[in-house]
Parts: structure tokens; C-alpha cells; sequence
């Protein structure tokens, strides 16, 4: 095999790239925080659900304190 220097110089500059991306100087993007279009919805109609199965479901038998 011989040695190419071009090669050589391409993987360079890709190493230092790939390394310089991760310095602790380096500008950090802010997360997105985007809430869903359907949010809102589905809280009033989970609330509303929640509210109806409290009114359905039979209230626990309560045993009979002796003493």
C-alpha cells in the first residue's frame, strides 16, 4: 500500500471537525418545545372522563369499626 496524502488530509479534517462540534465553547442549540396541536383537547376530555368513571364506579365498602 502507498501512502496518499490526500486521503490522509480528508481524514484529518473530518476528525478535527467531528471533535470540534463537541468543544465545551462551542454554541448550544436550545431544545424545541412544541406542544401538539391535539394538547389541550385531550386534557378536558381525559378531565371529563375521569370526573364520569368517579360518579360511575361503585364507592368502596367501608367495614364497621368495633370498639
Amino acid at each position: 500500500m502507498s501512502f496518499d496524502p490526500i486521503a490522509a488530509q480528508l481524514a484529518v479534517k473530518a476528525a478535527r471537525a467531528t471533535a470540534g462540534s463537541a468543544r465545551p465553547d462551542a454554541p448550544v442549540q436550545p431544545d424545541r418545545h412544541r406542544t401538539r396541536r391535539g394538547d389541550a383537547l385531550r386534557t378536558r376530555v381525559a378531565r371529563g372522563l375521569h370526573s364520569v368513571a368517579r360518579r360511575v364506579e361503585p364507592a368502596p365498602r367501608r367495614t364497621p369499626q368495633v370498639g
